[in-house]
């Protein structure tokens, strides 16, 4: 277990130079960008047990916020990432506090409402390309525009962001504030009782959560120079967000890596075989994976491993 995270860093470090080619280096980075948006939700989502099925409000702002900096004043798209940030921060304050007044499927319920009035209302604003959209530099002015041919340093921007991210759950694990959402996930009532400033620690969270999730958004749209209502707000961005961590293992510092390994190359997959049908085939994939875990191991593919694990090692050692 020791070598395990040394193993994974070198991977990940060493991926592009092990699957060489834009087609490899492409999921590569997919799969950094759903872990991250992942990983962002695991805090709230995973940690603290508040379901959002809304988080695409947060994405969506922080993919649009670098390309309006470019269309309305030419500056570097990278410019907008802090903004996005702040955006997100203040949307997380303005939607969690009455938002957190409800539990459970409410909340959840709450979360997609509130997504889908924003993506509506982003649809019909003029000042962001309404319907079509915004682009950014076609090609690059400069190395601050992030405009690359080759996707390889997109990769290393992923994986030095994921990287953060992984280190802020880590904190966030071994803190006071991670007992704190453990407890609310456990039952809010009880962690009420025993002090845990529930409403208080749950914004945190959402905070914390919204500012990560609008970084991978930044991300996104820095790295594709376009982002449109459905690709930055739409359901399927907060569905996958979801399904990652889930698949992995929520409320898990790893998990939401596994999940990404998982589904990435099979989104990828169902893309490359079937053309444009494969993206109709993203939401029964969806579907019955949701299906599968609610049935079989809610607790994802981590979980299934810590039950999994002791048999094997049971029958190594009786072999």
């Amino acid at each position: 277990m020791k070598w395990s995270l040394p193993a994974l860093a070198a991977l990940l470090l060493f991926y592009p130079f092990i699957l060489t080619g834009p087609f490899y280096w492409d999921i590569g980075v997919a799969f950094l960008l759903a872990a991250i948006s992942a990983s962002a939700w695991n805090i709230v989502g995973g940690y603290a047990g508040q379901v959002s099925v809304g988080h695409s409000m947060f994405f969506g702002v922080g993919a649009y916020t670098p390309l309006l900096f470019y269309h309305l004043w030419g500056l570097p798209p990278v410019a907008g990432v802090p903004a996005g940030m702040l955006v997100s921060l203040a949307l997380a304050v303005a939607i969690g506090m009455p938002t957190f007044r409800l539990q459970g499927h409410y909340f959840s319920m709450a979360t997609i409402a509130v997504a889908e009035l924003i993506r509506i209302f982003v649809g019909t604003w003029d000042l962001v390309g309404a319907a079509i959209g915004l682009q950014g530099p076609a090609v690059g002015r400069a190395w601050w525009d992030l405009t690359f041919r080759s996707e390889l340093p997109y990769y290393y921007i992923f994986l030095a962001v994921l990287a953060v991210v992984l280190y802020t759950t880590f904190e966030v694990e071994r803190s006071r504030f991670g007992y704190y959402l453990r407890a609310i996930k456990a039952g809010e009532r009880a962690a009420r009782s025993l002090g845990v400033p529930v409403r208080a620690t749950k914004l945190k969270a959402l905070m914390l959560s919204a500012v990560f999730t609008s970084v991978a958004g930044s991300l996104y749209s820095i790295k594709t120079g376009f982002i449109d209502p459905e690709s930055g707000f739409g359901i399927l961005v907060s569905v996958q967000m979801v399904i990652v961590a889930a698949l992995g293992g929520a409320a898990t510092l790893f998990g939401p890596l596994i999940g990404a390994l998982l589904l990435v190359p099979l989104q990828t997959a169902t893309n490359t075989w079937f053309g444009g049908g494969g993206s109709g085939l993203t939401y029964i994939l969806y579907g019955g994976i949701i299906v599968l875990l609610a049935r079989f191991e809610p607790g994802g593919m981590h979980e299934w491993w810590q039950h999994v694990a002791p048999r094997l090692m049971r029958r190594s050692h009786a072999a």
